[in-house]
């Protein structure tokens, strides 16, 4: 059994977000990790800032992160993490975003949003997707700790009755996620939450993974992001994560073959080698 798994309670993890949405787990990441973890970043940051408020202007965001480290891609198949997903989500879930985010001096707070938003399944439902938001930092009220709504995960649409829909009363209920760096902070995708303003002189830096239903697009394209001969080298949950696994009955299929054959030496798409 994984070291880091002996004593992690699973099923306090899962009660807590089914009643209020999230849990936080605590010495998620030892010094040791937060250390390789910034190291493995060092080389890609100062590349790419936000295009837009909701990405934040101020702040650096470094995409396909599961691939840009050997970190990296323990941490997003750190099996608490698979075991806690795998009570929500159905089996051969997805990894749909893995990213480092800094959120530097300046940067203003969020909309109040959910991460699963954008699969158009009208509200109140399970989540389709978690989320998973890593303190690489101390989080505080004053440098941008995620802002959750708890309970909110299992509110109606907007608009709805039984719900706050008035922005400042919904603003008045949120919650700052002060945590420690190592501190992982998990959440149904349904949770009404934003990133915070970071009002200090120095940046937060945090990483996000995002799983979803084996049935669901996920929001990276990591078949197109990440080289095959790349994944080659993965482990067998990465590879699943990444999309090279079946989800019964046969959603994921490539030419009617399992997508992990795509994997093989030599392999090439049947429409290129059975061409006339």
């Amino acid at each position: 059994m994984d070291t880091a798994s002996v004593g992690f309670d699973t099923e306090l993890h899962e009660a807590r977000m089914r009643e209020a949405g999230y849990t936080v787990i605590d010495g998620f990441l030892d010094s040791g990790a937060l250390e390789t973890f910034r190291e493995a970043l060092a080389p890609y940051r100062g590349t790419h800032r936000g295009r837009n408020d909701f990405e934040g202007f101020n702040t650096e965001r470094i995409y396909t992160l599961v691939a840009r480290g050997r970190i990296f891609e323990t941490i997003a198949t750190d099996p608490r993490l698979m075991a806690l997903i795998g009570r929500f989500l159905q089996p051969n879930f997805l990894l749909s975003a893995s990213h480092a985010i800094s959120l530097n001096p300046g940067e203003t707070a969020q909309d109040i949003h959910s991460d699963d938003g954008f699969y158009r399944q009208r509200r109140p439902r399970p989540p389709i997707g978690i989320s998973v938001i890593g303190a690489i930092d101390d989080f505080t009220r004053a440098n941008g700790a995620t802002e959750i709504v708890p309970g909110s995960h299992l509110w109606g649409e907007p608009g709805d009755p039984g719900r706050p829909n008035d922005l400042a009363e919904m603003e008045a209920m949120l919650v700052p996620m002060e945590i420690p760096a190592g501190a992982a902070l998990v959440f149904c995708g349904t949770l009404l939450h934003r990133g915070g303003a970071n009002v200090t002189d120095r940046p937060r830096l945090a990483f996000t993974n995002q799983y979803c239903e084996p049935w669901a697009r996920p929001q990276e394209n990591f078949w197109l992001a990440v080289p095959r001969e790349q994944v080659r080298e993965m482990s067998p949950c990465a590879q699943s994560l990444l999309g090279y696994e079946i989800a019964p009955p046969f959603l994921g299929m490539v030419s009617a073959s399992h997508p992990a054959k795509t994997l093989e030496p030599g392999w090439m798409p049947p429409v290129v080698a059975q061409r006339p």
